[in-house]
């Protein structure tokens, strides 16, 4: 065994060693979904956890014992800050003082719905002025495969320590679903990958006093499982909200069908139609390997046709509305009071990122309609510049009274905890996007259109 090799070897085994022992302290860059929910799986296990975010406000509050994400409430943020492990800093040079450092930070599309790695570029700067021998580094975010290999390693290795020798390189997709009490980073299986055996060793040690691992060959490999997960929904959700479009044309209710072809017990698994893809998983994250497909001269039809299919919902949604409005009401959508309910992209959730909810918003107002939104979880609408229209919009109070001044509400996120009988009762028109109104009674759902 050459020296390269064994100094390698050396480096893993007492990473693994100090990992088994709780000896570790892991560093988690970026404080939002896939952060949080982390910081607190680690400390449960054990572990002294330096919580790093440059947005001191995030710092603050985490500190004062709230929250700032719904789904995780202020008792269980108050208990990570008592736990007399957690170390919160917006100071990067206090990196060097963690054994890990897990990269939990946003890749959104550009406007040309281009990867934007502006942020994983940033964060991997960060880290390479500070990064010392024997620590572990892993990307956590959603990317295109060779992210890690073409990006972040000349970064970290630009000081002179090399990946695999010096310090370990390794990638681990998040797959955090908020709101899902079922399943958290305690639970959830974490693909690890590394593209040599050493750096493969510590990750591995890192993640398995966490959580089950799943160890694969390589970085590349590890990037793209995450992506063939999030491929594998869009293009079903894609399939079931054209056989919604289908099934309507020939008055079939696509709900009633997927309720029945759920029952098969093998090589069927229900997906649901909707108003549209929201979230960065499913909405965003397809796309990178479209964009990476184009690199090397391979098409992604079938994802690409998926995604025109998605995008196309929001749309069909404003065209039930105003066919709705016409033949129910005798009225068009130019001065109608609409109420949107729901703006988060999924249920129980204060997560409005990408929520078709925001494009059915605009296109409303673009037709000329008066239009509110009503959601528990998001009280004050996030200013977005993309989405110009919904700035300052605030969720109405939910009352008979104020809902009885609509004309039509949308439901676009079937919240749990939402009266839609009472909407019912009070509004003239309902459009329901996600069949919340399948258990009402006759008379109620005589007024609700599905869409």
């Amino acid at each position: 065994m050459n020296v390269a090799v064994a100094a390698a070897d050396a480096m893993a085994a007492e990473f693994e060693r100090r990992a088994a022992a709780r000896e570790l302290t892991v560093g988690i860059l970026g404080l939002g979904y896939v952060g949080l929910p982390l910081t607190e799986g680690f400390l449960g296990k054990g572990f002294k956890v330096l919580a790093f975010d440059p947005d001191a406000e995030k710092i603050a509050t985490i500190d004062a014992g709230r929250t700032y994400i719904r789904h995780i409430d202020d008792a269980r943020v108050a208990a990570m800050r008592d736990s007399g492990r957690l170390a919160l800093t917006s100071d990067p040079s206090r990196l060097a003082e963690a054994d890990a450092l897990l990269m939990c930070v946003p890749t959104p599309l550009n406007v040309h719905r281009e990867p934007d790695l502006s942020f994983v570029e940033a964060c991997a700067r960060t880290i390479a002025a500070h990064l010392r021998p024997g620590q572990l580094v892993v990307l956590e975010s959603t990317t295109y495969p060779g992210t890690s290999e073409e990006l972040i390693r000349p970064i970290l290795e630009a000081g002179g320590l090399k990946s695999g020798a010096d310090f370990a390189l390794a990638y681990s997709p998040e797959r955090e679903d908020p709101g899902n009490i079922q399943f958290g980073a305690t639970s959830i299986p974490k693909v690890v990958g590394a593209d040599t055996e050493p750096e493969r060793r510590m990750a591995v040690a890192l993640y398995a006093t966490l959580t089950q691992v799943v160890p694969v060959s390589d970085l590349k490999t590890a990037e793209a499982v995450k992506l063939t997960e999030n491929v594998f929904r869009l293009v079903n959700i894609a399939l079931v909200n054209e056989l919604k479009v289908v099934y309507e044309s020939l008055g079939i209710d696509i709900w009633e069908v997927v309720e029945a072809a759920k029952t098969k017990p093998f090589g069927y698994m229900p997906f649901y139609p909707g108003p549209g893809l929201g979230g960065h998983c499913i909405g965003i994250d397809p796309f990178y390997l479209t964009w990476k497909a184009r690199a090397h001269g391979e098409a992604t039809r079938f994802i690409e046709l998926a995604g025109d299919v998605v995008t196309a919902m929001p749309r069909r949604v404003v065209g039930h509305v105003s066919e709705a409005l016409s033949s129910r009401l005798g009225r068009a959508v130019r001065g109608a009071r609409v109420l949107v309910v729901g703006l988060a992209y999924k249920k129980n959730v204060d997560d409005m990122r990408e929520s078709p909810s925001l494009e059915i918003i605009e296109r409303l107002r673009g037709r000329g309609a008066e239009v509110d939104y009503y959601d528990p979880f998001i009280p004050h609408a996030l200013d977005m510049p993309e989405h110009p229209e919904v700035a300052g919009m605030s969720s109405i109070a939910w009352s008979r009274q104020a809902l009885a001044a609509y004309d039509c509400a949308v439901i676009c996120t079937d919240h749990d905890g939402v009266d839609y009988a009472e909407l019912a009762q009070a509004v003239p028109l309902v459009v329901d996007t996600r069949n919340a109104t399948a258990r009402l009674p006759e008379e109620l759902a005589a007024k609700v259109v599905k869409a």
